[in-house]
């Protein structure tokens, strides 16, 4: 097969690295791809400067030991003549070696002895490389215990099976624009997986969190702290209700006691530069609302109002009921949104808008057209973001 129809040149592009992201990232040991002519394809995680810049005969290419190996079809491990524990893994497709995963690149423990063995004097030399520079590669040279290695050599053997599977299937497409959709539909599904271990993530760490934060407040309480301790547990709420499900709807009196613990601890902050007042009747905390509805519009009103103003300013939230509908106003009389804050909420393309509109789009896609987000006002003397939604105290 001539190097320009290779398939694996024609597979690099379609972000062959961002595919395998994930598997990388459980080791930092060197690891790359390069064909039976010994050309590099793709670094996944870069080789040694000492094996790039002295052992290579040619830039981007593979040194003469691994080479041989390839002109031998020789898979494994190996140990190359400066004593590096090497591997090489072939990629294969119906039966043809295409190329080679190559890698570790590191001293096994117990041998790493050799680097202070390696002569200087005989190893090549000119003006760009002198004898310092070397001696300075050769000490960065890694040493890993064999189970470490033992692990790389795992995830070298995945990629290179992983990127065959990939050729076969691209291989069996004949229209261009089924390839193009395979690709990107793997994309989609790791997006998908990025995202279900995020939320996963979510799911697991608090635990470790909350205990952690818990734990402290304690110690602050036997230290006396109180004030410290009241954070912290403000904290600790704060976090737990902001990571309830965002479709799961709860009492208006829980989104503003959550409110409550988030302007608390801004106050601790900002001290005499923020102050804030509460006002909702007792009937209304009853009604249902999404989660995490206010706390984004009184963040932007801290962020864009409060915190530019040099003795900052307040922050007033009040709820009232006309015709069946509950009205939620907050107010600040800060400097109001930048332009370029408002010129963001208005265009649909922004991402820095997003939180208004994703906010306004939950409320109406739950409660009707006529309910949601308002800017009612922003100008240098304050703004007022209302929040409407209907009296329910049922969930429909």
């Amino acid at each position: 097969m001539s190097e320009s129809s290779n398939p694996l040149k024609k597979l690099i592009p379609s972000n062959l690295y961002n595919r395998y992201s994930g598997i990388l990232s459980l080791s930092a040991l060197p690891l790359f791809l390069a064909d039976t002519n010994g050309n590099i394809l793709l670094e996944y995680i870069p080789s040694p400067d000492f094996c790039t810049s002295v052992c290579q005969e040619r830039n981007g290419c593979v040194c003469p030991d691994y080479q041989s190996r390839f002109d031998e079809g020789e898979p494994g491990r190996f140990v190359c003549r400066k004593g590096l524990e090497n591997i090489i893994v072939p990629i294969r497709l119906s039966g043809e070696i295409l190329g080679y995963i190559g890698g570790i690149q590191v001293y096994q423990k117990g041998n790493e002895y050799q680097k202070y063995m390696i002569d200087l004097q005989s190893l090549p030399c000119d003006g760009e490389r002198d004898l310092e520079a070397i001696a300075k590669a050769i000490s960065a040279l890694k040493t890993l215990e064999p189970e470490n290695i033992n692990i790389h050599e795992q995830l070298c053997g995945q990629i290179a099976k992983n990127i065959s599977l990939d050729l076969s299937e691209s291989a069996s497409h004949v229209h261009p624009d089924v390839e193009r959709l395979s690709i990107e539909k793997e994309i989609l599904e790791k997006k998908i997986i990025d995202l279900e271990a995020k939320n996963m993530s979510l799911v697991v760490n608090p635990h470790f969190l909350f205990n952690t934060l818990n734990c402290i407040a304690r110690i602050a309480y036997f230290e006396h702290s109180h004030t410290t301790e009241e954070l912290i547990y403000c904290l600790s709420d704060l976090l737990r209700y902001n990571l309830k499900q965002e479709d799961q709807l709860h009492t208006l009196g829980a989104e503003i006691d959550n409110i409550e613990k988030y302007l608390y601890i801004q106050k601790a902050r900002f001290k005499n530069r923020l102050e804030y007042e509460i006002d909702v009747p007792a009937h209304i905390k009853s009604y249902r609302i999404h989660n995490m509805v206010i706390q984004p519009i009184v963040e932007n009103a801290l962020i864009h109002g409060i915190t530019p103003k040099r003795d900052g300013g307040k922050i007033k939230i009040f709820a009232e009921e006309y015709n069946r509908e509950i009205v939620i106003s907050i107010m600040d009389n800060g400097n109001g949104f930048p332009r370029e804050v408002l010129q963001n909420i208005a265009n649909s393309e922004s991402k820095s808008g997003l939180g208004f509109r994703s906010t306004d789009n939950r409320l109406k896609r739950y409660y009707g057209e006529q309910y949601g987000l308002k800017i009612v006002k922003s100008d240098y003397s304050g703004s007022t973001v209302t929040i409407t939604i209907p009296a329910e105290t049922v969930v429909r």
